[in-house]
């Protein structure tokens, strides 16, 4: 079982089955390009965070897509909002609206702008999940919802802002209105597992209606991207769309060995079935 799971416990406690999954965000388990790593299971919302004042776009987007193609829906949840001199809520919405989720909000932890917007997000009896990595403020936010010092907490480094792993498990954690939050380590690989989702199923449909079918939305005349998605997108876009298809080379390769020894196998129980005995005179 996973964080999220409900299980079915026999008699003496233990448990008997785990029920079936509905909304699940899962990735690449890391090292290897075959095996799958369930994050967080039964989950109705992602809250996707990053930290500003400087959001990394292509990051948003992979955890996005993450979510998206285990069927739970996404948010974006800025944090940090006190460290940044621009409009945090626009550019919350900015972002959001770029990797298409419907919604983003910019909060900050120390003054307390944006948590009741996100709270109204986190309906009583639904399982919410943070997904974001370290130094991100996702342990503070936990704190600033429950308005008690319940998770470890830790600075950035200042060399390069980036966090230490001060959250070690994932946890589901129960929110006064009983809202149920999952707390997760920083993630530092993201890696595609069920394809994107939806994060960019508008550049898909636009693309659709290029002249060429292989356009490379680069200088092909007739290109329907070209000028109407940001370049950055595009590009984001292309990156995932190549890491897609070398995983689902990977997967296709991975089953075909498995057919080939299973096959083998067969064939080596029947050719002992058949091979007379040692003592047969």
């Amino acid at each position: 079982p996973v964080t999220g799971d409900w299980v079915a416990l026999d008699a003496g406690g233990s448990v008997a089955a785990v029920l079936e999954r509905r909304g699940a965000v899962v990735r690449r388990a890391p090292g290897t390009p075959t095996s799958p790593q369930v994050l967080a299971a039964n989950v109705e919302l992602a809250l996707v965070v990053e930290p500003l004042p400087e959001p990394n776009l292509g990051r948003i987007g992979r955890l996005v897509a993450l979510a998206l193609a285990g069927g739970v829906p996404a948010t974006l949840v800025l944090t940090k909002a006190d460290l940044t001199d621009e409009d945090a809520d626009g550019v919350a919405a900015k972002l959001a609206r770029s990797v298409g989720v419907a919604a983003g909000v910019a909060v900050s932890a120390v003054q307390g702008d944006g948590l009741a917007v996100l709270s109204t997000m986190l309906m009583p009896g639904t399982t919410a999940v943070l997904l974001g990595p370290s130094g991100a403020g996702k342990s503070t936010l936990v704190n600033a919802l429950l308005g008690a010092e319940r998770q470890s907490t830790g600075p950035v480094r200042s060399a390069d802002s980036r966090g230490r792993h001060t959250t070690v498990v994932r946890e589901l954690i129960r929110l006064a209105d009983g809202a149920l939050l999952i707390d997760t380590p920083g993630i530092r690989e993201a890696g595609l597992w069920d394809g994107m989702g939806d994060v960019y199923a508008d550049v898909e449909a636009l693309a659709a209606n290029c002249r060429f079918a292989d356009c490379t939305h680069a200088r092909e005349p007739g290109c329907a991207v070209r000028g109407a998605v940001d370049p950055a997108r595009v590009a984001a876009w292309h990156k995932l769309k190549r890491e897609e298809t070398w995983i689902e080379d990977r997967r296709a390769a991975a089953r075909k060995r498995e057919a080939a020894g299973e096959s083998i196998a067969r064939r080596q129980r029947a050719a002992r079935r058949l091979a007379p005995h040692a003592n047969d005179w």
